[in-house]
């Protein structure tokens, strides 16, 4: 038992050096779940939507037509996710989903004419939720974000198909 309590005794660097607050994926998801409860309050108020709701409606009512699958590369949501907002979606009348003419087992989604009038009221609200966060910065510091965010999820692309190419 003493050798144990020595083990865990020993200084470890890199751990003692270890800042949580400062580590860039907790800060992204920190900053992501700030966001997200905004958005979330805004459009549970006024819309009735979850944020799944919300990205699913918003990437149906930007290409017209989409497929579960496409919806969820849009959103960066798991199937589970996209699966159940659109469900939802569907039983509220908001979207409507049909059988793919090309593909006989695939799916397409498209807004109802109660969603498309949903989509019309809701964007605004994001476009002003987006400013009201953009004020909070500078101009430049906004673009800068913007361009920093864009790079980061190239390189995490990247990353995640190098991973995948390893596994094959």
């Amino acid at each position: 038992m003493k050798t144990r309590a020595k083990e865990t005794a020993l200084p470890d660097t890199a751990a003692d050096a270890f800042q949580l607050e400062d580590f860039l994926p907790y800060r992204l998801a920190v900053a992501s779940a700030h966001v997200s409860r905004l958005f979330t309050r805004n459009y549970a108020e006024n819309f009735g939507l979850t944020i799944p709701e919300w990205r699913v409606l918003a990437v149906v009512g930007r290409f017209q037509t989409l497929s579960p699958s496409a919806a969820g590369e849009w959103t960066a949501m798991d199937k589970v996710k996209v699966s159940r907002a659109s469900a939802s979606l569907v039983s509220r009348g908001l979207l409507r989903q049909s059988q793919d003419p090309s593909d006989g087992r695939g799916r397409l989604l498209r807004l109802t004419r109660k969603g498309a009038a949903l989509h019309a009221q809701v964007v605004p609200e994001a476009l002003a939720l987006e400013a009201t966060l953009a004020d909070g910065l500078s101009r430049a510091e906004w673009v800068s974000l913007n361009k920093a965010l864009a790079k980061l999820n190239t390189h995490c692309a990247a990353i995640a198909a190098t991973g995948e190419d390893d596994e094959e």
